[in-house]
């Protein structure tokens, strides 16, 4: 019986090198890794999720906690990539601007936070980070003892944040090495393995196969990442 993997992921996980795709598109980098593994991957998530959006799934969303969580024999916490990327504006405060009303309101605001941010962080020089560090390992290390304590037989694994070179960031990376390290860290901390995102998007920024977002991935890197973490998948797990 072949494994069922579980992706809990911000849309690098279904973002293509164009627009998202269906997440059953076999070209995405989790049901590579199932293929390559043989195993069958869900991909559950939603674009710019956050540490914190992964926690909130696992423990509101009954479809996850009720379905998906009980039958995972692995489970991908692809999330954390979006945390430490620079922002102008707390995380709470962008993320009430969808609920502004009446509609000019909320799309005012809109265009206004869109054209003022790759300014905005190039003047901060990266500092504020979308969610702060130690929100981060936070809700991380919740999902870990959560899983683990409800479900210990599943496997877990992590990621280490990939690079960036968004347009719409500034295209400022100044906080990517504090965050590369903070990830280790913290898979020390909690014992868990590590997808190598950051060296394995890396030979592929700027490339013509990439989306022209600087942050979503083309098929060639999305196949690099997905054999790659086969490889990890189907070795021996770390003692957690």
């Amino acid at each position: 019986m072949s494994r069922r993997i579980l992706v809990l992921s911000d849309s690098l996980a279904f973002h293509g090198p164009g627009l998202g795709e269906l997440t059953t598109e076999p070209r995405l980098w989790p049901n590579i890794m199932a293929a390559e593994s043989g195993s069958e991957a869900t991909i559950y998530g939603r674009r710019g999720w956050t540490a914190r959006d992964a926690w909130f799934a696992i423990t509101k969303d009954p479809h996850v906690y009720s379905v998906l969580l009980p039958r995972a024999d692995v489970v991908v916490l692809a999330v954390g990539g979006m945390d430490y990327l620079p922002s102008i504006m707390p995380a709470h405060l962008r993320e009430g601007i969808r609920l502004l009303r009446p509609p000019i309101v909320r799309r005012v605001a809109t265009g206004a936070l869109r054209r003022a941010q790759p300014t905005g962080v190039r003047l901060l020089r990266g500092r504020w980070r979308t969610l702060p560090q130690p929100v981060t390992d936070h809700y991380l290390t919740r999902c870990v003892q959560g899983i683990r304590h409800f479900h210990p037989s599943t496997r877990l694994l992590g990621i280490v944040p990939p690079p960036h070179d968004a347009p719409a960031y500034g295209r400022v990376t100044a906080g990517h090495p504090a965050a590369v390290g903070a990830a280790l860290r913290w898979a020390d901390r909690v014992q868990i393995d590590m997808l190598r995102l950051d060296t394995w998007v890396a030979p592929y920024l700027g490339t013509g196969d990439m989306n022209v977002d600087g942050m979503h991935w083309g098929w060639s890197c999305h196949r690099a990442v997905g054999e790659r973490a086969a490889q990890l998948l189907t070795g021996p797990a770390r003692d957690g």
